[in-house]
């Protein structure tokens, strides 16, 4: 894993622990898969899923989306882990879902 990647999973754990504490959802199968597969690899995982995850549904009922792992890898810092097809998914998933990018 870089260090790049270490950092992402870091973020990764932080909006488990955000979306637990701010929003009230427990996002046990995400922290699963993050355990399990790391940040990086479970963030594509979600990303390449013909449908959003349940808890991207969960985050949008509770106007919560800045939560998601598609907001996350939108932010600057991540951008050379994932490709330009990868970041058009995530923008298009959130504005899909009524969210402003400018919020990003």
């Amino acid at each position: 894993m870089t260090k790049l990647e270490e950092h992402f999973h870091a973020a990764m754990l932080d909006v488990y622990n955000r979306a637990k504490s701010e929003a009230g959802y427990n996002a046990s199968r995400f922290l699963s898969m993050v355990s399990e597969q790391g940040g990086y690899e479970a963030a594509r995982t979600l990303l390449h899923a013909a449908h959003v995850s349940d808890g991207y549904t969960a985050l949008w009922e509770r106007q919560r989306l800045d939560l998601t792992v598609e907001a996350v890898i939108l932010k600057p810092e991540w951008h050379e882990l994932f490709s330009e097809a990868e970041r058009n998914i995530a923008r298009e998933r959130l504005v899909a879902y009524g969210y402003d990018l400018d919020q990003l």
